[in-house]
């Protein structure tokens, strides 16, 4: 897995995305909902396993790249062995990224209870990440 440098700027801009936070949200929902078998914390991050049903591969691999275009930090890698889509995921080597990834390993649960953008920041701060939206770009975070 091709991990970003401690360099790179914990941000998360969704200004090219093809969805919305909203979107977004309720794709992890349904995903996590319906093909989630068991998450774990590895030596480089963590790791989803997912049924590898028809079709799940190619979802985990779209969310990826989009997750990817928009928060540079992350780093993913996706395999498929026999039953199950493995996701492994890693940050940057920053406590602030670290932390992102904690909530991004505990998204499963989260994501099932969180209803909208604003529920998940606040959900967020009060895990004590902070997103700042760019007042000149809504969909352009920093995290402070």
């Amino acid at each position: 897995m091709d991990i970003p440098p401690a360099s790179t700027p914990i941000v998360c801009d969704m200004t090219t995305a093809p969805d919305t936070t909203q979107q977004r949200l309720d794709e992890y929902r349904r995903l996590f909902g319906q093909h989630l078998i068991s998450r774990e914390r590895t030596a480089e991050g963590i790791r989803f396993r997912l049924r590898a049903e028809p079709g799940v591969e190619e979802q985990v691999r779209d969310l990826a790249e989009r997750e990817k275009a928009c928060c540079a930090f992350f780093a993913f890698d996706i395999t498929t062995h026999g039953e199950q889509v493995i996701w492994d995921c890693a940050v940057s080597d920053n406590d602030t990224a670290r932390a992102i990834l904690e909530g991004y390993y505990l998204l499963p649960e989260t994501a099932a209870h969180i209803q909208g953008a604003d529920e998940l920041n606040k959900h967020l701060a009060d895990k004590g990440l902070h997103f700042i939206a760019d007042p000149n770009d809504p969909l352009r975070y920093t995290v402070g």
